[in-house]
This record gives structure tokens, sequence and C-alpha cells, in this order.
């Protein structure tokens, strides 16, 4: 039996045993700031069984690529894992063959993973609130973002909503770089590269976070899925993130490599660095104990997002969610007579299964199945290019097959009039493929060689991903 583990996912991950112990309490640095000492990693011999405890939203493919090693093998390792296992659950010992590589990064983690998402953890936290309360300039600051002028604290909202991560990750950020919280006055143009993404097509600090947090997510999602084995320094090394460590913390050093030179980024990524402030403005992101993706996590039963008996074009296999890269959470659907061009239909998209509205802004729905009205909770579906005149109202509750509103061109890139959707669990993106694939009556989707591309498969039909609208594209829902 596959037992239900429940300890504590946003406890930092423990020391390997077989490792050796810090010989003197002066090799812990900053006992105050630090949550874990720092393992010495050794060379280990290919295929040497090590020890791992497993963290919220580990997945087998997702360890093998971080251990360099196969599912096969862990399987035989850990024969009480099942073949069908989808997440690992939280606190369950595992023993995995490693085959060392070199240029691993630091063990040291920064902060939790459940304290990078958009998810349970940030519920009782309002970051307009918490920005008006601040000193620094960062309240007083302006931009038109999604359609509309917005402050600060409602600029955070807004891109921890859509990009699903934490507006206290983003805060943090704000200040480190910018002081923007603590600061009368600021000591960067804010209308120029202040977090110092030298794009002019991200020019403004509006802009430079929303590039931030997609870089972010890149990181995480891809060092989550197995889809990341290094990545490039200030300096031009290659860094390989050290096998045990955790998702949000080689997001953070993703972004930080990006942006800053070598002694700035070497200095971000200790307890003197970005931890600091986070600690500072916050208090210790460890001490939130939280288990926020469980252990065989399972999708709910979902429906095809047209009406039954009506058939659409499958015309984006999976691609991002929002914004550009990892995670490949959303698919794409396009009503017949109207694929190719921006044209007004009036096809309706129905809700996927029974739920409320938690969100609804122009071109915007995100559809919560478990019922509280809170996207950061549970099972949620987010739809984008909804046409906003006659989009479905937040606090609506549908039964599966509701209308919510027509397709569009409405909200981010669209080329022709289509509805996009993608699942996110407690504030998690839900990769479209993967050990729990998006499955709409029995149809599952995959990935195909680049973003867009890819099939739904359902026993042995399958339906092949194209803008063209061709015959290979057409799927029909059979839901009621």
């Amino acid at each position: 039996m596959f037992l239900l583990y429940q300890l504590t996912a946003c406890v930092p991950q423990a020391i390997e045993p077989v490792l050796p112990e810090q010989t003197s309490s002066e090799e812990i640095a900053e006992p105050s700031y630090e949550p874990t000492p720092l393992p010495v990693r050794s060379a280990y011999s290919p295929g040497q069984l090590v020890d791992y405890v497993a963290r919220s939203g580990d997945t087998l493919a997702g360890l093998a690529s971080r251990f360099n090693t196969t599912i096969a093998e862990i399987h035989e390792a850990n024969p009480i894992i099942p073949n069908d296992a989808t997440t690992m659950p939280p606190g369950l010992p595992m023993r995995i063959p490693i085959y060392y590589q070199s240029l691993w990064g630091t063990p040291y983690q920064i902060i939790p993973d459940c304290q990078f998402v958009y998810g349970p953890a940030q519920v009782d936290f309002d970051p307009v609130k918490f920005v008006n309360d601040q000193p620094g300039w960062f309240k007083n600051y302006s931009a038109y973002a999604y359609g509309k002028n917005r402050k600060g604290g409602e600029v955070v909202q807004l891109l921890a909503e859509n990009y699903s991560v934490s507006p206290r990750l983003l805060l943090a950020i704000i200040e480190y770089q910018t002081g923007g919280l603590s600061d009368p006055l600021p000591k960067v143009n804010v209308e120029e590269f202040p977090l110092g993404h030298k794009s002019y097509s991200h020019k403004g600090l509006y802009l430079q976070l929303s590039w931030a947090a997609n870089y972010l997510n890149n990181g995480y999602y891809d060092w989550r899925l197995g889809k990341m084995k290094g990545f490039d320094l200030p300096d031009g090394r290659l860094e390989r993130p050290d096998p045990w460590q955790n998702a949000a913390t080689v997001g953070l050093h993703y972004y930080f490599a990006r942006i800053l030179d070598e002694e700035a980024y070497e200095k971000a990524i200790t307890p003197d660095g970005y931890f600091k402030t986070y600690t500072d403005l916050f208090g210790n992101p460890w001490d939130d104990n939280l288990d926020f993706i469980p252990g065989s996590l399972h999708q709910p039963a979902m429906r095809l997002p047209f009406v039954g008996g009506k058939s659409w074009a499958y015309t984006g296999g999976p691609h991002t969610a929002w914004g550009d890269g990892s995670p490949f959470a959303a698919i794409d659907f396009a009503p017949p007579a109207v694929v190719g061009g921006c044209s007004q239909t009036n096809e309706i998209v129905v809700a996927l299964a029974d739920g409320i509205i938690a969100r609804s802004e122009p071109a915007i729905a995100v559809l919560d199945l478990d019922g509280d009205g809170d996207e950061r909770t549970g099972w949620n579906i987010f739809y984008l290019h909804l046409a906003s005149a006659d989009q479905v109202k937040a606090g609506t509750v549908v039964k599966s097959g509701d209308r919510l509103g027509r397709p569009s061109c409405e909200g981010g890139h669209a080329t022709g009039t289509h509805i996009h959707i993608a699942r996110k669990y407690n504030g998690e993106w839900i990769p479209a493929d993967g050990p729990i694939p998006f499955d709409m009556e029995g149809w599952l989707a995959k990935d195909g060689r680049v973003p867009y591309q890819g099939t739904l498969i359902k026993y042995s039909r399958v339906v092949n991903a194209c803008e063209c609208s061709d015959a290979a594209s057409q799927i029909q829902s059979e839901a009621p």
C-alpha cells in the first residue's frame, strides 16, 4: 500500500545521512537566518543509493532528471511506489540511485515551494494593504497594466494572480533590488530597467516585474518537471542545481543569474541576500509548514469546454499558461467557421466541471472547483480570451456545461477566435502533459515537439493540434 505520509512540506530537505557531518558550529553562518546547515556533497559512485525525503509536488520524472537516473531505477529501489504514481507523498523516505555530475550549486535553500506559488500560504495576505502600509515609494508608483491604471500593490496583485506566483515573492524582489518598500524616494529609474533586465520590450517597472514573474516561473517549473539540467552563471560558468535543491530556490537562482553580476549573484543566494530581505519583510518563510501538493494527486472529472454534440478545432497543444515558456499547462480550442481570424461567434464556452467563478476580469475567468471561491486553493480552471461583453460574473455558481461566455481574441496575443484553458491546483500550474494529464471526457493531452503542437488521445483515437482547423484537428464533445 502506498502510504500517505503526513509530514510537513515546507520543512527544508533533510540532510542526506551518508554525507559528512559539520565539524564545528562555526561552519553554520547566520543561524538566525539560515534554515538548514549545509551538507557537503561528495563524488558518488555510479548508481550509489542516496537518501531523499519526498517533498510536496515531487514526481518520479522530476526526481529521475535531478539525480541523473531513470524512473525504472527509482522504482527498483523503492518497490512501495506503484507504477501509476503521480505526485509523491510529502515525507516519503526514498532511496534514489545517483549518477554524479560535476558543477553542482549550493544546497542552501532560500524559500520553500509553498511560498513561491499563489496558493494556500497566500490566502490571508493582502498585497495592496501591505504595500500601502510601507514607507517606501512603491505605494505611490502607478502603471497602465492590463487595461487600466494601477498603483503599486495592485500591480503586484495582478501579476500574482495571472502568473500564479506569490505576491510576497515579488514584493521581496522589489525591496531587494530597488528598496521600493523602505526608501521614500527611488534610487533607480523606474521608467527604465530597474530590475536589470535591459530589454526595450520590458521597459518600466511593471513590465520588468512581469518579466521577472515569468522568468521565475520558467526556472521553478523546469526544475520541478525535470526539464532543467543547468544554467549559465554571470561569469559564463555552468551551474547544475544540487539534486536535493527545491524548485523555489532554483527559480530564484535562475532569475538572479540572468540579471546580476557574479559578486551580486553570489550574495543574493546566501542567507544575507534575498532571504534576509524576505525575512525582514514577512518573517522566516520556513515557519509556514504547509503541504500544498498531496501525494497521489488526480484530476477530477472534466468535460470539453464547448457544448455537447458540437465539434471544435484543437488549435493549440500544450503551451504556456501565462507569459512565455514553462509551464506548458494550457491548451486551445476554436469554434467552427472562425478559425484563423478574429471574428465574432455565437458559439459558447462552457464550464468544465461544477464550481464557482472565483475571478472574472476582461477576457479572463477562473472556475474554482472546490466551491470556496478562492483560486489559491484546490482545483481551478483558468479561461482566457472570453469575449468581455457578456462573460460570466465573479461569484456565479455553475454546473458542468453551463455557459461562461463566447470565445474571442480579447486578452493577450491571439491570431484567431479561440479559448485558452489551463489547470491549477493550490496555486501550482499543472502541466497539460505529465503524471496528471489534462483529461476531458477521456481525451488526454500530449506534448508536441514544440509548444502549441501535440495531440489529444482517447484510446486509439488521435486529434492533432493545428491552427489550420483541418479534419485531423476536429474533436466532438460527447458530454450531455
